[in-house]
């Protein structure tokens, strides 16, 4: 079986028209039909956000690898797609996005710090990113790690976000770093000087408050402004 034929069987079990799959992806409905027929391939983050919408991984989809109706783990196709990504050349529309990091200090302090991952990085359009309204130097990614974002952002899962946003709108999901912890929360203000971080995983992990004076340890990194999620 050809990639034409794998995206629209995969298609056609999970019952989603051309159209359908070319919304959620948001890709335009000619390029889903081209893949379909075999004229072209998806690739990049295209190859990604196809990946999302019809449920598998990428090297199922590509080579036809693994069973797309078994349990992923998240991590693992995170990590493969980030090696495609870096492997495959970079197209005039796309820049590569690096990714924030815990790392422990140099000197084995418990500590750690955030920081840029020099590594694996993420490729995406540019023209997505105008359309966010994000300029592509102040664009990164953070990988969501634990289950206090799910089921919206289970673990595994890729967030992107706009580092020149760090004022904080109620309701808003950034990511934030605290005593050297890398999160990913959304966040409201409270009455004098203080926020409030909530998880979607309320039952599990109950809203966390902190006074002005904690706030002051607390970094804010980026507004979240796009995810996505291999299930």
């Amino acid at each position: 079986m050809k990639i034409g034929e794998r995206i629209k069987e995969r298609r056609k079990n999970l019952g989603l028209t051309q159209k359908q799959v070319a919304k959620e992806a948001a890709i335009t409905a000619s390029a889903v039909t081209q893949w379909e027929l075999g004229s072209t391939k998806p690739s990049g983050e295209n190859l990604y956000a196809l990946c999302r919408v019809l449920k598998c991984q990428p090297d199922w989809l590509l080579y036809g690898k693994d069973d797309p109706k078994s349990e992923v783990n998240l991590k693992r196709a995170a990590e493969k797609i980030e090696s495609w990504y870096n492997t495959s050349e970079l197209r005039d529309d796309e820049v590569e996005l690096p990714f924030f990091t815990e790392v422990e200090p140099s000197d084995g302090s418990k500590i750690y710090a955030v920081k840029e991952n020099h590594g694996a990085k993420l490729k995406f359009k540019r023209s997505r990113l105008k359309k966010c309204g994000v300029a592509p130097n102040d664009a990164a990614c953070v990988n969501i790690s634990g289950t206090s974002m799910w089921p919206v952002l289970p673990d595994g899962a890729i967030v992107a976000i706009d580092t020149a946003s760090t004022s904080v709108k109620d309701g808003k999901m950034y990511a934030l770093e605290y005593g050297g912890m890398l999160r990913v929360k959304l966040v409201y203000h409270i009455p004098f000087g203080g926020l409030r971080l909530r998880s979607f995983n309320r039952d599990e992990y109950p809203d966390e408050v902190y006074d002005s004076e904690d706030v002051k340890n607390i970094h804010v990194i980026g507004r979240v402004f796009w995810y996505s999620v291999l299930i």
